[in-house]
């Protein structure tokens, strides 16, 4: 049972991120990675070690998102937030939720050498020595891609009027 606890308590908070990333909701994030648990536990004895444990439980985290954004449930809450969204909040709260998914759209149009280190940095917290050895890069060159895209997303925002 230790073994258990150990795992959930080194996996969770990576492995929520990640169904944050499909479903953009922490609640719901939360409980597929529960999900995930309780299914590795009642099948562990199917882990073939063909791959770590991490990315076993990140496939695992993934599909159930996945299959979490193709069930009626979803759906359903979806269009109850089309529908009720301008009714729930207050104008701020509109606002701020398109200022946000405007980030998200115009951080996914980033290159890939921007978009990854600032992931890393900002949503992963990592540190920039921690990101320059996983991206095999000099800690400097780290910094220069944070700082330009930065810049890029600031010129997105600018462009847009958004910039405040």
């Amino acid at each position: 049972m230790r073994e258990f606890d150990a795992i959930v308590d080194e996996h969770t908070r990576y492995l929520v991120r990640i169904a944050y990333l499909y479903v953009k909701n922490w609640a719901t994030a939360e409980d597929i990675v529960q999900e995930v648990f309780v299914t590795y536990f009642q099948k562990s004895d199917q882990f073939r070690n063909e791959a770590s444990l991490k990315t076993y439980l990140t496939k695992m985290t993934a599909n159930r998102a996945k299959d979490y954004l193709r069930s009626w449930k979803h759906k359903k809450d979806v269009v109850f937030e089309t529908i009720f969204a301008q009714t729930k909040g207050t104008d701020e709260e509109v606002i701020q939720k398109e200022h946000l998914a405007s980030l998200e759209q115009k951080l996914f149009q980033l290159p890939l050498k921007y978009r990854e280190p600032l992931i890393l940095f900002y949503y992963d917290e990592q540190s920039i020595a921690d990101i320059a050895q996983y991206l095999q890069l000099n800690e400097n060159t780290v910094k220069t891609r944070l700082r330009r895209a930065k810049q890029q997303l600031k010129e997105f925002f600018s462009e847009e009027g958004l910039e405040e």
